[in-house]
């Protein structure tokens, strides 16, 4: 865990590696009945005979999986002030049941606000990855960051 960080330790260049989540089958077919009910999320027969040769999950549950890996590792746990967008949301290869997922993520850009002194934005490029090393994911995520509190006496 990387707790106790604020705006000012988001150096561009400064790398956060996360555990892994194995994502199985019950978990994606319920996603994806949920927010993406595609037959090749949802129906292993269909998918099987679809564009993929088997059930795959929905990107946006590789998306949400992506930042709860991210979230656990503490790191924005204190400054977190919510997000102000995504850029260049990439789903190179599909995830299947049994996959393991893991996030690589690199402090691409950090700006003070001009605005507000109390935050600054923090842009970050994300890379999931399975366990056989593949990339199933990038995109570059801007975090609203809040800045470390003045020390108080």
């Amino acid at each position: 865990m990387t707790e106790g960080l604020w705006f000012e330790d988001f150096h561009p260049g400064r790398v956060f590696r996360t555990a892994g989540l194995t994502l199985g089958e019950g978990a994606i077919q319920d996603f994806a009945f949920a927010w993406d009910p595609q037959p090749f999320h949802i129906d292993r027969v269909a998918a099987a005979e679809g564009p993929f040769g088997g059930l795959i999950a929905s990107g946006f549950h590789t998306l949400a999986a992506t930042f709860r890996l991210f979230q656990q590792t503490g790191a924005i746990a204190a400054c977190s002030m919510g997000g102000a967008g995504l850029d260049e949301l990439r789903w190179p290869a599909p995830v299947r049941p049994g996959d393991t997922l893991s996030v690589e993520v690199t402090v691409v850009e950090q700006r003070e606000s001009r605005s507000r002194a109390d935050r600054g934005t923090v842009r970050m490029a994300y890379r999931t990855t399975n366990q056989r090393g593949e990339t199933v994911l990038t995109c570059t995520m801007i975090h609203i960051l809040a800045r470390r509190p003045a020390p108080q006496g």
